[in-house]
């Protein structure tokens, strides 16, 4: 993979997930170099530039003789890295580290090759920095978890590598590399820039996406072992609403349910038609699905632009200050993220309900035999709503929130790595409960056999069974809930229904 030309939201994911050797373009080489001299003109010109030149903040008025100026940037990366809390993922970490080098290496940060170089020599080294995820807000950049990984480049900190947590110095040592003697600017370039926030909401983003397919499979597999109709889903009503999104959704699902011997079974029954969870999950998976689809415009600029300050421009040979380190674009996103993942999990907790619920269902009491011995699946609802309830706290907007900070400097902020990190959160709660309906929907088409479901949820439920076997009597459910949520995670089930029916939007 190449640092220095126009990313994709793919690149990030496989950045994140390493196995690329990531290099430097020669033409973007030659961009930060370019971009390096307008800096050293300007500190040879004895100019006063923020951030170069002066203090940081409230500071910003503080003149820094040219002496100090290599310390000035090391105390930067140094007072910094004050985040708390549990730490990002590896996963994370990556994908913010390839951010920062593709945006350095647009040449508009004034930093030297060789700290963009550092960065891609720790990507490829597999070193990765310790970086707690609580104590940025979203403005001025995501300072401090990003001098945390800032550290690393220069001998401190902690690092994780090869699968060991050491100190930054001795994760370098291992592998070969030099720590970074920061110049003028680069301790402010490192730490400055929304790359913290856009990292993990284009991780949130590809986890949610995917979830949207494993609805609309859970779904359909729900559909089926309540005996529901596909009459809902023809296309002609979905062309008098043509969302993009509900249409993919409906789409998906005529697919999934395709052949189905279990409708055909009762395709003369009185019931006219089905509850809202099941007849409705076009237009409400779909609406989700659109959502994501404007995140994911957000994401893809916001990935590709340069949210550092002050920032260099080679034309004019200028040095400007200004606020594209304001991470709002992106909180706002975050937000709406989260709200719409939600939604996927609020509605498959109501279908796991309906398969619970005998006289709802047509099916036994929890989905068991000998009902009263056995418990069957009636905790695994409780397990959905504690989930459900807690997405609706996660899903509380961060981006309505602000604080004062450097002294009312930076008077308004984004909080949008909040707004990430809950979205992230969100999803991972919402895997959980489409887990908890599959384990579900799978247990009541048991008791319809030897009907037959549509192909791609057959599909779906031969490999969920791969997994996790039918039960008969009371279990330890746990376990079978954190496996489905691997396999979906992994794309097994997935993978499996696409083998079947073709490719799920």
């Amino acid at each position: 993979m190449t640092i220095g030309k126009p990313l994709a939201i793919d690149d990030v994911r496989r950045a994140s997930q390493g196995g690329s050797r990531i290099a430097l373009s020669p033409a973007a080489a030659g961009r930060i170099a370019a971009g390096r001299a307008v800096v050293e003109r300007i500190i040879g010109d004895g100019r006063t530039v923020y951030g170069i030149t002066t203090g940081f903040g409230k500071f910003a008025e503080v003149r820094i003789a040219p002496a100090e100026i290599e310390e000035l940037q090391r105390n930067l990366v140094m007072s910094h890295a004050t985040a708390v809390g549990p730490l990002f993922s590896e996963r994370q970490v990556r994908a913010v580290m390839f951010l920062q080098a593709n945006q350095l290496a647009r040449g508009a940060s004034g930093v030297r090759p060789e700290a963009v170089r550092q960065l891609i020599g720790l990507l490829n080294a597999g070193i990765t920095p310790l970086v707690p995820q609580q104590g940025s807000v979203g403005a001025s950049g995501d300072l401090s978890p990003m001098a945390h990984i800032a550290l690393v480049l220069i001998g401190r900190g902690r690092a994780r590598y090869r699968g060991r947590a050491m100190t930054g110095a001795a994760a370098l040592r291992r592998a070969g590399i030099r720590p970074l003697r920061l110049a003028a600017k680069e301790g402010l370039a490192l730490t400055n820039g929304t790359e913290v926030m856009t990292a993990v909401g284009i991780l949130a983003l590809l986890a949610a996406e995917d979830l949207c397919r494993a609805a609309d499979i859970a779904g359909a597999m729900s559909l089926e072992a309540l005996r529901g109709t596909a009459t809902a889903f023809d296309p002609r009503i979905h062309a008098l609403r043509p969302h993009p999104g509900q249409q993919a959704s409906a789409g998906n699902l005529r697919r999934l349910l395709a052949g189905s011997a279990i409708r055909r079974s009762h395709a003369n029954c009185p019931k006219v038609q089905d509850a809202y969870s099941l007849r409705c999950m076009p237009q409400v998976h779909g609406a989700t699905r659109t959502a994501l689809a404007h995140v994911r415009q957000v994401l893809e600029t916001e990935l590709n632009s340069v949210t550092d300050n002050p920032l260099v421009f080679l034309r004019d040979g200028e040095v400007l200050s200004g606020g594209n380190f304001h991470g709002q674009p992106v909180a706002l996103a975050m937000d709406y993220l989260g709200i719409a993942a939600a939604e996927l999990a609020d509605i498959a907790e109501r279908r796991i309900a309906r398969l619970l619920d005998a006289s709802l269902s047509g099916l036994p009491g929890f989905l068991t035999e000998k009902g009263g011995l056995n418990s069957g699946l009636m905790i695994v609802q409780n397990t959905a709503a504690a989930l459900v309830s807690e997405n609706k706290v996660l899903a509380h907007p961060a981006s309505v929130d602000s604080i004062p900070t450097s002294a009312n400097q930076e008077d308004h902020v984004s909080m949008g790595t909040i707004g990430a990190r809950k979205a992230g959160q969100i999803c991972d709660n919402v895997r959980y409960v489409l887990a908890c309906e599959l384990l579900c929907a799978a247990q009541g088409l048991e008791y319809l056999k030897p009907l037959a479901p549509g192909k791609g949820v057959a599909a779906a439920h031969a490999a969920l069974r791969r997994g996790v076997t039918r039960f008969r009597q009371d279990r330890e459910f746990a376990p079978d809930i954190e496996r489905i949520a691997a396999m979906l995670r992994d794309g097994d089930i997935l993978r499996a229904v696409e083998r079947a029916v073709g490719r799920i939007a």
